[in-house]
């Protein structure tokens, strides 16, 4: 499948509905892979000072992703392909972890 980011405008008073969108999402997505359209979504980043919402969804096309935001009732500005190294950068010396 492929990787998409997904964004979405969300209020930085409403910030507490990103947990709830994301599992409207996660419904979504069980009910177009059930139908034979896989999504699956991987992640949600939310930058409250920016008001923005991004969205690291795989499947099979774009318009998975914005049907199963559709389905979900989130309002997507913008819905890309996108190039993701999912491996974590390694600590810098004398770093604590």
């Amino acid at each position: 499948m492929t990787k998409f980011l997904a964004e979405l405008y969300i209020a930085r008073a409403k910030c507490d509905a990103t947990a709830e969108g994301w599992e409207r999402l996660r419904r979504a997505a069980a009910e177009l892979t059930a139908e034979g359209r896989p999504v699956r979504p991987v992640r949600s980043i939310f930058v409250p000072e920016d008001e923005t919402c991004f969205l690291l969804v795989e499947a099979v096309t774009v318009d998975d992703v914005h049907e199963a935001a559709r389905r979900a009732e989130l309002a997507c500005d913008h819905v890309a392909e996108a190039a993701v190294e999912l491996a974590e950068a390694p600590a810098a010396e004398g770093s604590v972890s």
